[in-house]
């Protein structure tokens, strides 16, 4: 069970990528680091997590957003 979270920076950022389960725990960060500008793919290896509903939030500098994801095995 692999997904994949696609994104695009503008310009150079500092990037966090974190996974949390609908509870608001933190699952796994992804990414946390300094990334290029351009499309950046990341894949989510979730087979230690039990299906069910999680969001990943990003974080790029000054630009933040939470979205939904179903797990389902």
């Amino acid at each position: 069970p692999t997904t994949n979270i696609s994104y695009s920076l503008p310009t150079h950022s500092n990037v966090k990528l974190t996974i949390y389960n609908i509870a608001g725990q933190i699952v796994e960060i992804l990414v946390d680091n300094e990334q290029t500008a351009g499309n950046h793919i990341i894949q989510w290896n979730a087979s230690n997590v039990v299906s069910g509903i999680y969001l990943y939030h990003i974080q790029a500098d000054d630009f933040t957003q939470v979205k939904k994801c179903i797990l389902l095995k």
